[in-house]
C-alpha cells in the first residue's frame, strides 16, 4: 500500500493512502454501509452530500444475505451499490462476538447458526478472504477471536494465540492469491487484541507486526464492556507497538470524545453505528453537544440543529421541522437526521486532519471540549 505521513502534531498523525477507488486522507470516519446500504441514505446522498471516499460494509452479513457468488457475479459491492469510493469490509468476528448464542469457536475457525433461518455455516480465516474477494472490498479485515470484557486472562491469552494464529493463516493465503495475479487491489489489515491487559495487548501488537506483510493493523476488543479510561490506555499501550508507515483503525469506537482521543494516541481510522442509530432515536449531535429532537423544546425552534453545520439539513430544514419528522414518524426523519448526524462526525475528523497540519491539534481538542457541554 503506497502510505506517507503528511503531519505529526506529537502523537496525531494525519496521513494519505492510496486505494484502487481514490486516495484517502486521515484522520478519517468511515459510516457504516453494514448491507451494503447506509441506513436511510442512498449511494447519491453519501457521494454527493457526505462527500466521503471510505465506508465501512460487513461480510457477515453480505454473506447471508446476498452470497458471495451472487454478490462476484455483480460486478462486487461497488457495482452492486453504485458507489464510485473505497469499502472495508469485516471479517464476521465482531458477529460471532455479539450473535454468540448461534456462535461456537474451534480451532480453526467460528461454527455458527444463521440468525436468519438457523442454517449451519463455518468461517475460515481462508474462508472469510473468500468472501471478500469476491465482494472485492478495497480493504480486508481478518478474522479474529473477540472477547468481552471484564474476561479472564486465560481467554485473553487463548484470544490473542487464536487470532496471531488466524491472522498468520490469512496472511499467508493473501499472499498466495496475490502471487497467482489475483486480489491485486485487496488490502489485508491485521488485528490486535489483547482487551485492556498492557502486556497481552503489547504481546499481541509485536506478534502481528513481526508478521510484517499486513498493509494494516486494527485495534480490536475495545468498547465492549471496559472502562473509558481503560480504553484510552490500551488504545496508547498499542499505538506505540505498531509500525509508523501503515495505517492504524480502531474498529468500532465511538463517540466523538472517544475519536479526539484516540486521534491524540495516533489512530488514523475510526468507524462506529452511533451516528446514524443514535439519529433515528432522536440524539442529534452538535458542536455544544447533544440534542434530544423530539424534546418539546423544538416544536418552534426555527434554526437549524447546529448553527455552525453546513450540511444539507441545516442549510435546509429547523429544528421545528425536524421535530415533527420525528413525531409524526416519518421515513424523511430518518435521511435528513443520519446526513446530519454522519457529516458531523466527517468534520471532526476532516478538521482534525487540518488541525494536525498546521501543528495545532492541542488546540483543536481544547476547543472541542470547551464547546461541547455548550447549552445546545
Amino acid at each position: 500500500m503506497n502510505f506517507r505521513i503528511d503531519a505529526t502534531d506529537k502523537l496525531a498523525r494525519a496521513t494519505t493512502f492510496k486505494l484502487a477507488h481514490s486516495n484517502v486522507q486521515t484522520p478519517i470516519f468511515m459510516p457504516v454501509g453494514t448491507q451494503a446500504c447506509i441506513k436511510g441514505l442512498d449511494t447519491q446522498d453519501v457521494q454527493n452530500l457526505l462527500q466521503t471516499n471510505l465506508i465501512l460494509a460487513n461480510t457477515y452479513h453480505l454473506y447471508l444475505r446476498v452470497g458471495e457468488k451472487a454478490i462476484k457475479q455483480l460486478g462486487g459491492i461497488h457495482a452492486f451499490m453504485g458507489f464510485e469510493g473505497n469499502i472495508l469490509t469485516d471479517s464476521g468476528g465482531f458477529q460471532a462476538f455479539s450473535l454468540s448464542k448461534n456462535m461456537k469457536k474451534c480451532e480453526d475457525g467460528i461454527a455458527f447458526k444463521s440468525h436468519i433461518d438457523g442454517s449451519k455455516h463455518f468461517f475460515t480465516p481462508q474462508k472469510v478472504l473468500d468472501m471478500q474477494y469476491a465482494i472485492n472490498s478495497d480493504i480486508m479485515m481478518v478474522l479474529d477471536d473477540l472477547v468481552g470484557l471484564p474476561a479472564p486472562k486465560e481467554r485473553i491469552k487463548l484470544s490473542i494465540e487464536k487470532t496471531t494464529q488466524w491472522a498468520k493463516a490469512s496472511l499467508q493465503y493473501h499472499i498466495d492469491q496475490k502471487q497467482r495475479g489475483l486480489a491485486q487491489n485487496n488490502h489485508l489489515f491485521g488485528i490486535v487484541q489483547g482487551g485492556v491487559d498492557k502486556e497481552f495487548r503489547i504481546l499481541s501488537a509485536n506478534s502481528l507486526r513481526e508478521l510484517e506483510d499486513f498493509d494494516g493493523y486494527a485495534i480490536g476488543g475495545l468498547a465492549v464492556g471496559e472502562k473509558t479510561q481503560e480504553m484510552y490506555e490500551s488504545i496508547e499501550w498499542t499505538t506505540q507497538c505498531l509500525p509508523t508507515d501503515k495505517p492504524r483503525y480502531l474498529m468500532g469506537v465511538g463517540t466523538p470524545e472517544n475519536i479526539i482521543e484516540a486521534i491524540d494516541r495516533g489512530v488514523d481510522m475510526f468507524d462506529c453505528v452511533m451516528p446514524t442509530r443514535n439519529a433515528r432515536n432522536a440524539t442529534l449531535f452538535t458542536q455544544k453537544g447533544k440534542i434530544s429532537i423530539k424534546s418539546s423544546r423544538y416544536k418552534l425552534d426555527d434554526t437549524p440543529i447546529d448553527t455552525s453545520c453546513d450540511c444539507y439539513t441545516c442549510k435546509n430544514y429547523s429544528r421545528a421541522y425536524l421535530h415533527h419528522l420525528f413525531r409524526c414518524n416519518e421515513i424523511t426523519y430518518h435521511r435528513l437526521s443520519s446526513i446530519h448526524n454522519l457529516y458531523y462526525y466527517l468534520q471532526l475528523t476532516k478538521q482534525a486532519r487540518e488541525a494536525i497540519i498546521k501543528g495545532k491539534f492541542q488546540d483543536y481538542k481544547k476547543n472541542f471540549y470547551d464547546r461541547l457541554y455548550c447549552e445546545a
